[in-house]
Order: C-alpha cells, then sequence, then structure tokens
C-alpha cells in the first residue's frame, strides 16, 4: 500500500521543542520536533479520544528503588489533556504499560520539497563524459541540501 506524502513546513521554521497540530486528510496529527528529530502522532489518546497532542509536552519521573527518582525523556512525553496518560511522541508508547497501550505514530522525514528540481547523481542529461582538457567546457557549482521539508507519511 503506497503512503500518501504531507509537507508541513520548512524545518528551519520548526524549532526543537515545538509541535504542530495538523489536519491531514481528515485526521488530526501532532508533529512534534525532539532535539531536531521529527515524529507525528494522531492527535487522539486510546483511553477516552481525547485531542492527545494538545496536552503538556515534558519528560516523566522513574525510580530503581524507594525514594530515588530521576527524570527522563524531557521534551519527548506528552500528558493526555483529560486523564494525565503519558506517551512518548518518539515511539506512541504509553509510559505506564508500553506492552499493552500504544498511540498511533506516522513515518515522520526530513526531505527536499517535491516541487524541487534537483538530480540525485549530479550528472545531467545529454551531458558528454568526454571532456578535452583540464578545465570543464562549463562553469560548474557545487550543489547541496541546506534546508528541507518535514514530510508526513499516512
Amino acid at each position: 500500500m503506497t503512503k500518501k506524502r504531507f509537507e508541513i513546513c520548512p524545518a528551519a521554521e520548526f524549532d526543537a521543542g515545538e509541535r504542530r497540530i495538523v489536519d491531514l486528510d481528515g485526521f488530526s496529527v501532532g508533529v512534534f520536533n525532539v532535539d531536531g528529530e521529527y515524529y507525528a502522532m494522531k492527535n487522539d489518546c486510546p483511553h477516552q479520544r481525547a485531542p492527545l497532542c494538545e496536552g503538556k509536552l515534558g519528560g516523566t519521573t522513574e525510580s530503581n528503588s524507594p525514594g530515588e527518582y530521576e527524570w527522563v525523556r524531557p521534551g519527548r512525553v506528552v500528558r493526555c489533556p483529560w486523564h494525565g496518560w503519558e506517551f512518548d511522541v518518539t515511539t506512541g508508547e504509553s509510559v505506564f504499560n508500553p506492552h499493552e497501550v500504544k498511540a498511533k505514530t506516522f513515518e515522520t522525514r526530513v526531505e527536499p520539497p517535491e516541487d524541487e528540481n534537483t538530480v540525485a547523481d549530479g550528472g545531467c542529461e545529454g551531458c558528454s563524459a568526454d571532456m578535452e582538457g583540464d578545465e570543464p567546457p562549463v562553469e560548474t557549482y557545487d550543489v547541496e541540501v541546506e534546508q528541507g521539508t518535514v514530510v508526513v507519511y499516512l
């Protein structure tokens, strides 16, 4: 099954720690920038269908022994605004029961915009590989993609 591609915004306009809630073909989806990595999750808590991605974004605590607590996963845990259930935005797994409860996640990448005209191998159609002399027949420039677009696949 072919996944549908949705361009969200230029990555340069989406700061670390930020989230965007977008409508993609009738699905409300939260897109999160976690330290420069992008993740998308259905804006729907599996508990009682609350708008999960609108909840507080932070971390959570873990403990290996009584009285000792550690703050973990900063900026990766969203807390449901209705009942406080917590989910890791990078995996969709619940904090309290990761083996049984999970929020739906979607593939997310940074790619060149779809309308950008590029040639992946650096070559060109009709260019001759047989050049005479030390200099190329035309002036050339190095090209690299400096700015991508955040893309979600459903």
